[in-house]
């Protein structure tokens, strides 16, 4: 009987940490990739996905709206910055010191469509289904994006120049939500020509687009979604990726072939959850700082 009730007391510390603690735990993770030309400047970019904001986080946000500190050369956002009916405008004013730094976005199904109650052991057998219930007005954050100066890569290309290097930007609107034009992708790199560094940018890194970014001339991919497997185990790591991807591959950065090209991913954890199921384990969320530098 006390084994019984060690186990019982055993989950409910679990469940608060993962419930109060870990899913508050907010964190830069910071990496390096050698990619840019030789002799080309570095560049900070700043890696930030899956907010999921509903108006009363407080504490994210606040969190958030102190990036601006870390002075990124570039932000990625890659999407699912909300979370709730009413998370536009407590979304845009947490990112408001962000877009004052060069800048391109994807949207996520989850900035279309306010999120439904799910039962969350479907996640472990498939990835979710897209939702289509109550639409947001998902415009009203885009376009303030776009007149700050973001580049909206939603099935469209851009070009920045970034720390003087000239970095174009392959983009997909949300393929888990079968939104992602991947017809569009030969003129997407038509239009691009040469340059210092090829980036395809989409919210759900599943294979077919790594492969497919890769096939029209990217040589890294940014991506969130997978929320890092959200619910981890103690030296495995995650256990799904609500995607294709393998679930080793569920955050940080790793390297795939697409045909004879080499592709590095970079996946971002995420900074939010679902409000229906508001916990992590093993698994703190995260925005990603990438600092991309010269090869050799």
């Amino acid at each position: 009987m006390q084994f019984v009730w060690a186990i019982l007391a055993l989950g409910v510390v679990t469940f608060l940490w993962a419930a109060l603690v870990e899913r508050n735990r907010f964190t830069v993770s910071r990496a390096q990739l050698a990619i840019l030309p030789p002799g080309a400047k570095p560049i900070r970019v700043l890696h930030i996905s899956d907010l999921h904001v509903a108006p009363w986080q407080k504490r994210k946000l606040a969190w958030v709206s102190k990036l601006d500190d870390l002075s990124p050369d570039l932000v990625v956002n890659t999407g699912d910055n909300l979370g709730h009916r009413d998370g536009i405008r407590p979304a845009l004013d947490a990112l408001e010191p962000l877009l004052k730094f060069p800048g391109v976005f994807v949207n996520g199904s989850n900035d279309y469509h306010a999120p439904e109650l799910r039962n969350p052991a479907a996640y472990l057998s498939k990835p979710s289904s897209p939702a289509h219930k109550e639409v947001l007005p998902t415009n009203r954050m885009t376009d303030v994006f776009e007149a700050k100066g973001w580049l909206n890569l939603n099935n469209q290309s851009g070009v920045l120049n970034v720390a003087g290097n000239r970095i174009g930007f392959l983009g997909l609107d949300d393929p888990h939500d079968e939104l992602a034009w991947y017809e569009t992708l030969p003129r997407q790199a038509s239009e691009l020509g040469k340059q210092d560094l090829v980036i395809g940018v989409a919210h759900a890194p599943y294979l077919r687009v790594i492969r497919e970014f890769g096939d029209h001339g990217a040589e890294l991919v940014f991506a969130g979604h997978t929320h890092g497997g959200q619910l981890c185990l103690p030296f495995w790591g995650a256990i799904i990726t609500n995607c294709d991807l393998p679930a080793k591959f569920a955050k940080g950065l790793s390297e795939h072939q697409a045909g004879e090209r080499s592709v590095w991913l970079n996946v971002c954890a995420g900074l939010g959850t679902s409000i229906f199921a508001p916990v992590r384990l093993f698994c703190a969320p995260e925005v990603r700082l990438l600092t991309l530098v010269a090869k050799g």
